[in-house]
């Protein structure tokens, strides 16, 4: 007998959590976020050292852009990718096994002091390059080759998580270096890419249950397309030359053509429904990070590591709870529709990003800004933990 997506939920009788690819990497990934923020908070304040081979500064880095973020892509992807090729999604003790690669990693690094230099990368690395390998299979399999652009970012991003790992080997300060820079790079790629599919639809689809006339321009337009590649080609030059006067420039074109894009999607008319206009307000953070860097390289500041935070902390950190919080909602047979906890989650979000622009004036608005990520990512587990780790609602008859 052959199952459907639902049928293979329903006759895996082991945990829930690991019922649907969204679950385990969703619920973690916050939990990861919380305690590598608290981690680094204690660090800051000199209570602990951690027994990382890291400079803590590139532990901190690494844990947030490929640790937390890679948990909350193997989530996505697990979830999506059944839909674009219309086969099973994997459940059951395979999904817990990839799982186990994640948290393998997440272990590795942080006592990656007391192993061997190779150990580490290999067991890091390790999931990835399975996740990677998953998603190929499928996505050849149901010939679902207008996707392949995805895996290719996946591909990127991985790259970009080894040349981390050769430059904090070779004693060089990762945090700052290529490989953080190509994988942040590859992350907003990742949310321009898929932002500008799914902004638009979501938007299109909330406006028409309203009754509200307004509609957004339909995905991936040429003019999408253009900044798509315009974008490609500033991010490239901000990897290899990123503190050039031309690659200032650059961004700030950048910056302004993504503004250009995002005003063809109507957020304005979204003002109603947090779980709809978070979206909007998280891709923005994408054009003010460009910006930002920009004016920073062109009037020679030395505010990198703020502006950089609009793009790790805002785009990457806001995009991914608004994705966690609306796919756990639609998926687990919730009301798509933010609650107060939902927006409380958001807000405080939103305030960790920019109260981080004002570290260089006044050195203790980190520590609130790491509170604030507290409170948003503690939020998400406490208001939408319970529905990833119990099975779905039946539907009544």
């Amino acid at each position: 007998m052959t199952l459907t997506s639902a049928g293979q939920m329903r006759a895996w009788s082991g945990p829930a959590l690991f019922s649907f690819g969204f679950r385990p990497f969703f619920l973690f990934g916050a939990v990861w976020a919380v305690l590598a923020m608290l981690l680094w908070l204690a660090t800051l304040v000199g209570w602990i050292e951690l027994p990382t081979r890291f400079e803590r500064g590139s532990w901190h880095a690494h844990e947030f852009l490929f640790g937390y973020l890679g948990a909350v892509l193997a989530g996505f992807l697990l979830t999506a990718v059944p839909d674009w090729t219309g086969r099973l999604p994997m459940v059951g003790w395979r999904l817990a096994a990839l799982f186990a690669l994640w948290v393998a990693g997440r272990i590795a690094i942080l006592f990656s002091g007391t192993l061997p230099p190779l150990v580490t990368p290999a067991i890091d690395l390790a999931f990835p390059l399975v996740l990677g390998a998953l998603i190929l299979r499928e996505i050849v399999a149901g010939k679902n080759w207008r996707n392949l652009i995805v895996l290719a970012l996946l591909a990127v991003f991985t790259l970009a998580n080894t040349l981390f790992h050769y430059e904090a080997l070779v004693g060089g300060y990762a945090a700052q270096g290529f490989g953080l820079r190509l994988g942040l790079a590859t992350a907003v790629m990742m949310i321009a890419v898929i932002g500008g599919r799914i902004i638009p639809s979501f938007t299109r689809n909330w406006l028409a249950r309203s009754d509200n006339p307004a509609r957004p321009a339909p995905p991936m337009q040429r003019f999408d397309k253009l900044v798509l590649l315009i974008s490609i080609s500033v991010l490239v030059l901000w990897v290899v030359r990123p503190f050039a006067q031309l690659t200032g420039v650059a961004l700030i074109v950048m910056g302004v053509l993504h503004f250009a894009r995002q005003l063809r999607w109507q957020a304005h008319q979204t003002l109603a429904e947090p779980l709809v206009w978070v979206l909007h307000a998280a891709y923005a953070f994408i054009p003010l990070g460009a910006i930002a860097l920009g004016v920073n390289q062109v009037v020679g500041g030395s505010g990198t590591a703020g502006a950089q935070h609009l793009w790790m902390a805002g785009a990457v950190g806001t995009m991914t709870l608004a994705v966690m919080t609306r796919a756990t909602l639609g998926h687990t047979g919730r009301d798509m529709t933010a609650d107060r906890a939902t927006l409380a989650i958001y807000l405080c979000l939103f305030g960790a990003a920019f109260a981080r622009q004002f570290t260089s004036v006044w050195h203790e608005i980190s520590f609130v800004a790491g509170l604030l990520w507290l409170a948003a990512f503690v939020g998400f587990i406490v208001a939408y933990g319970p529905a990833l780790l119990r099975p779905k609602p039946q539907a009544k008859p």
